[in-house]
């Protein structure tokens, strides 16, 4: 538990997180957190990251423990309409656990683009779009928890959501304004598309 939190310290001030119950079917310990991610005051994005340990091994997990995360963002239209959505937000999950953690296995996952259409007493509301990922992953290491590094496992999850979120990398300032600005290249991203 303290192996996994350990992602957590790294977390900037714009996210808050807590702890919500695990499920309790999919492996004999469990343990999840969920965060809000924020830009000026706005919520712009949510996620959940579960931490599944089976000490009997699982064959379908390739180890011991499973990571199960999902990453839910507010994309603009043009975006939600790209046919390159889910190949690019795959990648801002693979490209950061490549980056922050020492290996992984199994992958598995989905990207859903989201478009909620009002009718009725509703239908004056413009349309909203959303990009969910749903993933799963087995961290690398064997039982050795420095080997593991469960801690990289978190602040990847956290990278990919910030990236479907519009929000800098973790450990990273913006050097422009708040709002309107040009914002960073994200890995998987192709530059000058905006996705918030």
């Amino acid at each position: 538990m303290a192996a996994f939190r350990s992602g957590l310290d790294l977390m900037s001030e714009d996210i808050t997180i807590e702890e919500v119950p695990a499920p309790k079917r999919l492996a004999p310990h469990a343990t999840a957190i969920a965060v809000t991610a924020h830009r000026d005051g706005d919520e712009v994005a949510t996620g959940r990251l579960v931490l599944l340990f089976d000490p009997g091994g699982n064959d379908g997990w390739c180890g011991m423990f499973r990571l199960v995360a999902y990453v839910q963002a507010d994309i603009e239209p043009e975006v939600a309409a790209d046919p390159l959505l889910g190949e690019v937000g795959w990648t801002w999950l693979t490209e950061a656990l490549d980056m922050y953690t020492p290996g992984y296995a199994a992958e598995s996952g989905t990207v859903t683009r989201v478009i909620t259409e009002g009718f009725g007493a509703k239908e004056e509301d413009l349309p909203l779009t959303g990009f969910e990922l749903r993933a799963s992953w087995s961290p690398e290491g064997g039982t050795d928890l420095a080997a593991l590094d469960l801690g990289g496992h978190v602040l990847a999850w956290y990278a990919c959501l910030r990236s479907a979120a519009g929000l800098e990398p973790p450990g990273t300032r913006s050097i422009h304004g708040p709002a309107g600005g040009p914002r960073p290249h994200h890995p998987g991203r192709p530059h000058g598309q905006r996705y918030q």
